[in-house]
């Protein structure tokens, strides 16, 4: 798989999503500190990817204050073995780089939202025996860092295989039971039309409703596409199969719907440009998306040369933080 798009190489990890909602700020201008806090006080929808295993992993302050950014979605949580969360299945919760991002956002006033799971690699929702065993593993988590949201990405085997659904389902369940006021978001991926609804329509049928059912909608195949319109259809094809599941309104099922697009060049070698997340941006707030994130704020700047196969920058047309700083005034 392309190094580009790392969690989909052998660590195993996925696109996700954030939540709540952000105070708008300024698009041509950097927000003070105090405005920063403010907007950062509740949870958000905007949480871009945020990636310690790859990429020159930035300084999560400096993009904040740059940009206005409070929440950030933390990847990966895989299994170490024996259904033991832990980040990319090797780097424990506590006492290494992933605890000190958390701690150096929220001094900040921002937040994060762990990601679990991925394309490749040891995922607790194979794993783990069943769906008891998962939701211990997704609590560990939780109590580790007492979050307020948590994203599962299920894609490729794991995705495809019902009974791994339906076993998450029913430990996402019992999570959301026993913490109350939690988040939870669930990611994977999607065609031109929108995605496969069979774990959404599984979900419904067992009684669990989510905060966000999150698409990427990218790496289509072939360059030259209009992202932007392709991201509108995809989205509105995920609207459509969660109004069908749970029998919402589509304002209602827009608001449970949401989106992570990847800036810059795609593992297909598609372009999302700057100009098309401010699109996405007006499209997300006209239909008041649950979700709007990236992969990832480590792409988030130039670069110096030609585009590298390292998951430092974007490879299209940008001034640092740019991506980041539009999806930012995503006010919900």
């Amino acid at each position: 798989m392309h190094l580009r798009h790392p969690w989909r190489v052998a660590t195993g990890i996925g696109a996700c999503l954030a939540l709540g909602t952000t105070v708008a700020a300024q698009a041509d201008t950097a927000p003070t500190p105090a405005a920063h806090h403010a907007a950062a006080a509740a949870p958000q929808a905007v949480a871009p990817y945020l990636y310690n295993g790859w990429g020159n992993p930035p300084d999560p302050g400096e993009v904040m204050d740059a940009t206005g950014t409070g929440w950030f979605t933390l990847a990966f949580v895989l299994d170490a073995g024996g259904c033991d969360p832990q980040w990319d299945g090797g780097r424990p919760l506590k006492g290494g780089a992933d605890q000190n991002t958390v701690e150096a956002v929220r001094a900040k006033g921002g937040d994060v939202v762990p990601s679990f799971g991925g394309a490749s690699g040891n995922k607790l929702e194979q794993s783990c025996a069943d769906a008891g065993a998962l939701a211990g593993a997704y609590q560990k988590v939780i109590d580790a860092y007492g979050l307020k949201a948590l994203d599962v990405d299920i894609e490729g085997d794991a995705y495809n295989d019902p009974a791994i659904q339906q076993k998450t389902i029913d430990a996402l369940k019992k999570v959301k039971a026993g913490n109350s006021g939690l988040a939870v978001y669930v990611t994977f991926p999607s065609d031109q039309s929108g995605p496969d609804g069979s774990m959404i329509g599984r979900a419904a049928d067992s009684g669990l409703e989510v905060d966000g059912w999150t698409i990427m909608p990218f790496d289509f195949g072939g360059a030259g596409k209009n992202m932007a319109d392709l991201t509108k259809k995809a989205t509105d094809g995920l609207k459509n199969q969660v109004k069908d599941a749970y029998g919402y309104s589509d304002d209602e099922a827009y608001r449970h719907s949401g989106l992570s697009s990847m800036n810059g060049i795609t593992d297909m070698d598609e372009r999302v440009t700057t100009g098309d997340f401010e699109a996405i941006l007006g499209y997300a707030q006209e239909h008041h998306l649950a979700r709007l994130a990236f992969w990832s704020v480590n792409r988030d700047r130039p670069c110096p040369g030609a585009y590298p196969n390292d998951d430092t920058c974007s490879g299209v047309d940008q001034q640092p933080w740019q991506f980041s700083k539009i999806f930012a005034r995503y006010t919900g």
